[in-house]
């Protein structure tokens, strides 16, 4: 795999992605590398004790991921996304389509994400089970999931018939969902079958991302380690 990242000719030394293992921000940068083609250096985050390197790269925000091209940040998840489609045009897939209309209709849906799913899975994982902050953030998310299935509608993918940025930006999630169904009580398979269809669809059909996700036992496992540290479990 870093062989085949290695063929595009951006060496490791020249791209170096900040991050922790179970982050769907940071993952989504990891898809979009390996799509692209782009070799890179991983540098792991503890977020309990934030390395010097990232708050010197993220002084505003103090956040993964960052992608350091060249010893020059860049911060924010879609943003990073749109770097990489820019910077690194010539090599792979795109992430956005050519019209500009279906670029900006990408960009709204993958901002969506952000504006509801962060805000729903913090309440449902960082409330003790039963409270109601937990069952607001279980209905939240729901509604947030069903409107993105109602937007996939019949495509295989979000922009058609190949992964694109709104794929890219929702899919890192999708490890989360078993975490938020066992702490919430819901079946996303049973609330949005087609969107649940979509996610295994990703995974089974593009390297780029079932090399990128972790396990998803291994993301209830650090959030139940979380939760005890919080005094919630």
């Amino acid at each position: 795999m870093e062989g085949d990242k290695a063929a595009n000719g951006a060496g490791a030394g020249g791209v170096v992605l900040l991050n922790c293992f179970v982050s769907p921000f940071g993952n989504r940068v990891k898809i979009a590398l390996a799509r692209k083609g782009v070799a890179y250096e991983e540098k792991p985050e503890n977020l309990a004790a934030k390395s010097p390197l990232l708050l010197s790269s993220n002084p505003v925000h103090a956040k993964i991921p960052v992608l350091l091209v060249d010893g020059k940040p860049v911060c924010e998840s879609l943003v990073i996304l749109e770097f990489i489609d820019d910077a690194f045009a010539g090599a792979g897939e795109p992430l956005l389509p050519a019209d500009p209309h279906a670029r900006a209709r990408a960009r709204f849906w993958a901002s969506y994400v952000d504006a509801k799913l962060p805000d729903c899975a913090r309440r449902v994982w960082q409330s003790p089970k039963g409270a109601a902050a937990a069952a607001e953030g279980r209905e939240g998310m729901v509604a947030a999931l069903r409107a993105l299935e109602a937007e996939l509608g019949g495509r295989r993918y979000f922009g058609g018939d190949a992964l694109g940025l709104v794929d890219v930006a929702l899919v890192p999630f999708a490890p989360w969902f078993a975490t938020y169904e066992r702490l919430a009580g819901f079946s996303v398979a049973a609330e949005c079958p087609a969107l649940a269809a979509w996610a295994a669809r990703c995974v089974r059909e593009n390297e780029c991302v079932a090399a990128s996700l972790p396990e998803a036992e291994s993301v209830y496992q650090f959030v139940c380690g979380m939760r005890k540290h919080l005094g919630l479990d």
